[in-house]
């Protein structure tokens, strides 16, 4: 979505390249987008409870985040190509679906964006919450904590 705009000047081209040549990146595909979020923001709600990396936004549920069903995926090792994405330290630890617009979006217009994840399943080891509820519900009253602080 965000290629739709003039995006040149919040995008950090040399992590995208770097992380086109790892992937081996199908040049069919929408070259990825990599924006940062508010470092103001990041800072105000960091804590010894929070873990910092890089959010992938997928452009899908099923095939963009690896999920198979009955179709056989375009790269099936690029989830183990995204867990593997190392650049000066940065890695990639979450992968969902919303990240990069908000922070686009929030940077082509002058506003400050951050993304604070529950994790609520780890499908790489295959393990997931018992309780996902509260571990959203804990999450937000943090944030919401953090925030007028």
């Amino acid at each position: 979505m965000l290629r739709s705009y003039q995006v040149d000047e919040i995008s950090h081209s040399e992590i995208e390249d770097a992380f086109v040549k790892h992937t081996n990146w199908n040049p069919k595909k929408t070259y990825p987008l990599i924006v940062s979020n508010s470092k103001e923001l990041s800072e105000k709600i960091a804590s010894e409870k929070t873990f910092t990396g890089i959010t992938a936004t997928a452009g899908g549920f099923y095939g963009p985040q690896g999920r198979v069903l009955r179709l056989a995926l375009q790269d099936s090792e690029l989830n183990n190509k995204i867990d593997s994405f190392n650049f000066n330290g940065n890695r990639i630890t979450n992968l969902e679906m919303e990240t990069s617009a908000i922070y686009g979006l929030a940077k082509l217009l002058g506003h400050n964006a951050v993304s604070m994840n529950a994790i609520i399943a780890n499908r790489a080891n295959g393990t997931f919450s018992e309780n996902p509820g509260k571990i959203v519900a804990d999450l937000i009253k943090y944030t919401l904590d953090k925030l007028v602080e």
